[in-house]
């Protein structure tokens, strides 16, 4: 069977020594896609390597964060934490849930050091309640998801869209499928009346559209996620 991963040296940004990272191969199989577009793989988690961490200093954060140049007023404060503590995190070639979660944990911590975006952390808060999801610990989904959810509340009310791929609507779509997995279906509704009640969403944005019509619809059924 070839393997879904491969191992790659980069350099870290904050300590500037060379680093590995794992990388994931694209071609790997989905089995099924979930209304608050969490995918599925077979017999593998790509999610577990969406966030790199430096062995060197710790440094956590995605791709399009090592690789594009931060700040100096970011950098400023993240070396001033990192670089004055020996923080070492081991490389690990294949990662668990803890590896996978104490790397996304990392990368939350240091968005807020440097008052990140909201949107971003409601990436990483999204991305790490789909792990605990597809490990099958509710509890930790659930806090997580409430995170994404308010992190995404703040994003739509501070910053502009689209955002990477990401329009406004297609997140006020994430978070109303967001607060039906939470049991929220008054919130639910909410967001969701805010893209079926507008006409405008539907020829601009179709496929956003459709799936918030079968979002209420899977709701007023009371069908399960």
């Amino acid at each position: 069977m070839v393997d879904k991963t491969f191992i790659v040296e980069k350099t870290c940004p904050i300590c500037e020594k060379t680093m590995r990272v794992v990388k994931t191969r694209s071609r790997i199989m989905v089995t099924k896609r979930d209304d608050d577009a969490c995918t599925h793989y077979e017999d593998f988690n790509p999610y577990y390597y969406t966030v790199w961490v430096c062995e060197h200093c710790g440094f956590a954060a995605d791709e399009n964060t090592f690789t594009t140049k931060i700040p100096d007023r970011h950098l400023n404060l993240l070396r001033s934490v990192l670089l004055t503590r020996n923080i070492k995190i081991p490389f690990v070639a294949k990662r668990t849930v803890e590896n996978a979660s104490t790397a996304f944990r990392l990368a939350l911590k240091y968005l807020e050091i440097i008052h990140g975006k909201a949107s971003k952390k409601a990436k990483y808060a999204h991305q790490l309640a789909w792990i605990y999801r597809i490990a099958g610990d509710k509890e930790q989904e659930t806090e997580f998801l409430q995170k994404a959810a308010e992190y995404y509340e703040e994003a739509l009310a501070k910053e502009h869209f689209p955002i990477d791929a990401l329009t406004d609507n297609a997140v006020v779509y994430l978070v109303a499928a967001i607060y039906r997995r939470l049991g929220d279906n008054q919130k639910a509704t909410l967001y969701l009346s805010k893209i079926i009640g507008d006409q405008g969403v539907r020829t601009r944005e179709p496929r956003v559209y459709d799936k918030a019509r079968d979002l209420w619809g899977d709701m007023r059924a009371g069908r399960k996620n």
